[in-house]
């Protein structure tokens, strides 16, 4: 079963502001739903989010 976090929990999660995250939902950046008027986020699809922005050096630098 998904595990539905909260701002402040994805907020902690992820180090970040929740300005931040309102900033990102409404560019389009992550996605969430409203549940009972508050913004809820799926754990396994964050970490999905994470992944894919996830970067490697193919060039050999150093970074």
């Amino acid at each position: 079963m998904s595990r539905l976090i909260d701002i402040d929990e994805l907020a902690e999660y992820l180090k970040l502001k929740k300005q931040t995250i309102y900033n990102w939902l409404n560019q389009g950046k992550i996605s969430g739903m409203k549940v009972g008027g508050v913004w809820r986020f799926d754990r396994r699809d964050i970490d999905t989010w994470l992944r894919s922005k996830k970067r490697t050096s193919t060039s050999g630098e150093q970074l």
